[in-house]
């Protein structure tokens, strides 16, 4: 069988990137089972020649069980709260934009409004969103941190629904109108079945989102609702960074991220490729 060049090329293109994003989990994943004297010492064939251990995930689990658990539950609250919050939204206001002709905003100006706020940097809000919170009482709790993650990361679930609702045929709905349904009966009934795949990718997104943020969850939080990122962010000590502790607690952290994209894989790829042609425009 004759090979292209080309075909060669963009192998080894594809290898040198594969490379290039798993070499630090490969990296993570060795320190982890390392003895502290193995992270500081030079071998002749660097990250192979060691001798395994468990013992740091034993004594995580032995000395700082409790606070991991605890860290990883609030993490796994507020992911899932700001996604179903920031979903929700998005379904209503990505229909009104994909259905509806505003006169005096146009679409057209609500949709950069939408895509201006994708590009404000966080630290911009932080403070004046930290004074409100603490006006209403909510600081170290898990609905500021819900409410914080879920206006952030608002914009981006409506783009992605509009570009979603704006793919599927208005016949549908056109017909549904025609035998008596109203507008919320035909968003219930007819739009959000069609549209589970676009459902299911934002929501599995902005809960990863979520649950990889910092700077609200660290300025939001201090004992009661830390999430899991603020809780490695202590991970350094006075004597430096335990890379063997700093390993184990970051593996803990993108484990749920990665089993969740890798079981609902299908269901992302095809919900963000469902406005990929109409949406451009």
């Amino acid at each position: 069988m004759r090979i292209s060049v080309g075909r060669i090329v963009a192998l080894a293109v594809l290898i040198i990137f594969a490379f290039f994003f798993m070499y630090p989990i490969y990296w993570i994943i060795i320190t982890s089972i390392k003895f502290p004297k193995d992270c500081f010492t030079l071998t002749f064939i660097p990250y192979l020649q060691f001798t395994p251990t468990p013992k740091n995930w034993i004594e995580q689990f032995e000395t700082s069980g409790r606070e991991i658990i605890k860290c990883l539950q609030n993490s796994l609250i507020i992911g899932v709260g700001a996604a179903a919050l920031a979903t929700v939204l998005g379904i209503f206001a990505g229909y009104a934009l994909a259905r509806f002709r505003y006169v005096r905003w146009s679409n057209r100006d609500i949709i950069v409004y939408f895509l201006s706020l994708r590009i404000l940097p966080p630290i911009v809000v932080a403070i004046p969103w930290y004074i409100m919170v603490s006006r209403l009482g909510l600081i170290d709790t898990h609905l500021a941190v819900i409410l914080a993650h879920a206006a952030f990361f608002l914009p981006y679930a409506v783009l992605v629904m509009r570009d979603s609702f704006r793919q599927l045929p208005i016949e549908l709905e056109e017909a549904a109108l025609v035998d008596g349904c109203s507008i919320w009966q035909v968003l219930m009934r007819i739009v959000l079945p069609v549209s589970a795949p676009a459902l299911a990718a934002v929501f599995i997104l902005i809960f990863s989102f979520s649950w990889n943020e910092f700077l609200f969850a660290f300025i939001l939080t201090s004992e009661n609702a830390v999430t899991f990122p603020v809780f490695i962010a202590g991970s350094l000590h006075a004597a430096g960074v335990y890379y063997w502790v700093l390993s184990v607690r970051q593996l803990l952290a993108i484990g749920p991220p990665i089993v969740i994209g890798v079981l609902m894989q299908k269901w992302i790829v095809r919900g963000l490729t469902l406005g990929a042609v109409r949406g451009a425009r």
